[in-house]
């Protein structure tokens, strides 16, 4: 029997469409039981509301009990304390009130002080991101060698990464009878735009502005031929050095001679302008002083140089006279003062690194310490030099002769001119003198190089008997405007002195 028993518990199991009827209730069968249950429970009165019939807001049986809290909630509810209450509320009120510039300048400074003390550096220049202002430039000399796999459309930011430097000449000017020497100075360009070319023995005018030519003086002997021209500061007088040791002073705009200097034993090869002062170098390897103002204009003489001096520049500031020999020695030389002593002669500096001749020599405006040397053939070498530490800061092989150096303000950058075996004009980035472009053209060595009056243009004096005008450094409208507004703020004082 309890077989059979067995058999029928099994079968009735497994017939899923009969109902179940041992299981417990289910959850809509038990409410309303509940419900009409707890309705006529002893205590309570029969008349039973309306909301009694809906879902009671606990469940029965259980509101003694309080549910444990679980580890790991979906969410986190702070607590906020009084203090932070009043933080916020005082930030809130605080952000509508007018931002004072002095207080929030005053307060940026603070900040920086703070930073450089505690860190070491200014945490504005050590963020990751910056959401601010222009994007920061990357380091020169930088390459990303990363591909890139996503670019956005470029921006005219983006697309202005370098000026546009033009591989050929503004204007070409023909340059016959051009005497091919190295060790010449023809070429120099005055502060009222008008550019002197020594030509064999004449000299030639062309004014910048206009484009006329100007015959100004022709010497007197076939034979003879001019060595170096360099205008005075105004641009109104310009100084001839001559083969036969001679040192002419003429009037451009009344195309007069005012003087002839003689003080020399062999050419002059090399003029320099400081005030009243012209400095003359000489084929003996002397340098003379000359006061232009007197009649006895020889005050003093320099002697350092044991070949022909090719190469004489004064700074800026007019503190020191840089020489170049073709005894490949740079000199530098203090200011003559006014009733001279012994000890002036004495030279600062005295460099002999160079393995040839050195006639390239430029003063950087923007920093009066810092000079510039090139050497000839057998040396190629642009060296920079700390006249007030006698150091050379760099030095950089051209693997080309370089006849002359020029520092570009407008981008501060250092132009070489070369000779054999290159025969063309570099521009390279200072203090970095990483190579930004080259200008190729001269079919000859270039000899002589001088930058125009506003910064913008070189020019060139090549052994093709050419001048030509490279217009490389023009500044973008916001840097001219800037620089315009600067000039106009001195301009008065400069033409005051003139008078």
């Amino acid at each position: 029997m309890a077989q059979f028993g067995l058999e029928n518990d099994i079968h009735s199991i497994l017939k899923l469409d009969m109902p179940i009827t041992n299981a417990p209730l289910a959850r809509w069968q038990r409410k309303p039981s509940t419900t009409s249950l707890s309705g006529l429970s002893p205590g309570r009165s029969g008349n039973v509301s309306q909301t009694s019939s809906k879902t009671p807001s606990k469940t029965p049986g259980k509101n003694k009990k309080q549910t444990p809290s679980k580890m790991g909630g979906d969410r986190f509810i702070p607590i906020r304390n009084s203090k932070q209450m009043d933080v916020a509320s005082f930030l809130l009120t605080k952000e509508n009130e007018p931002v004072d510039a002095n207080n929030a300048a005053a307060s940026s400074e603070n900040q920086k002080a703070w930073s450089v003390s505690l860190n070491g550096y200014d945490i504005e220049d050590a963020k990751i991101l910056h959401l601010g202002g222009k994007p920061l430039n990357a380091p020169e000399g930088y390459q990303n060698n990363l591909k890139v796999l996503y670019s956005q459309a470029t921006t005219p930011a983006s697309l202005k990464k370098s000026r546009y430097i033009s591989s050929t000449p503004d204007k070409i000017l023909d340059a016959p009878e051009l005497r091919n020497d190295f060790y010449l100075n023809l070429l120099d360009w005055s502060s009222r735009n008008v550019l002197a070319v020594g030509l064999h023995n004449s000299i030639y005018l062309w004014d910048a502005t206009h484009g006329d030519i100007t015959f100004l003086m022709k010497l007197e002997r076939e034979e003879d031929y001019i060595c170096s021209v360099s205008w005075t500061k105004e641009g109104s007088y310009l100084a001839i050095g001559t083969s036969d040791c001679k040192v002419q002073l003429w009037d451009t705009e009344n195309q007069k001679r005012l003087r002839s200097m003689a003080s020399h034993t062999a050419r002059v090869g090399s003029l320099s302008w400081n005030d009243h002062i012209l400095s003359s170098g000489s084929r003996s390897g002397h340098i003379h002083h000359h006061d232009v103002r007197v009649a006895d204009h020889h005050i003093f003489t320099l002697a350092g140089h044991s070949q022909e001096v090719c190469g004489l520049k004064w700074s800026a500031d007019g503190r020191y006279l840089a020489s170049g020999g073709n005894d490949n020695l740079v000199c530098v030389w203090p200011r003559v003062q006014e009733g001279s002593a012994s000890n002036d002669g004495q030279m600062v500096h005295c460099w002999s690194q160079h393995q040839g001749a050195v006639k390239a020599l430029a003063w950087c405006p923007w920093q009066s310490n810092i000079l510039a040397s090139g050497g000839g053939t057998s040396d190629r070498h642009i060296r920079v030099w700390n006249v007030n530490s006698g150091s050379c800061i760099s030095s950089l092989d051209t693997q080309s002769q370089i006849s002359s150096l020029v520092f570009a303000p407008n981008y501060k950058e250092l132009v070489s001119g070369h000779g054999y075996a290159h025969n063309n004009v570099v521009i390279w980035k200072y203090p970095s003198l990483t190579k930004v472009s080259e200008l190729n053209g001269p079919e000859d060595r270039v000899l002589s190089m001088i930058l125009s009056p506003d910064s913008s243009t070189i020019a060139t004096l090549a052994g093709d008997e050419t001048v030509r005008l490279w217009k490389s450094f023009e500044l973008d409208p916001v840097r001219k405007k800037a620089k315009d507004k600067m000039v106009k703020s001195t301009s008065g004082v400069i033409h005051q002195s003139i008078r």
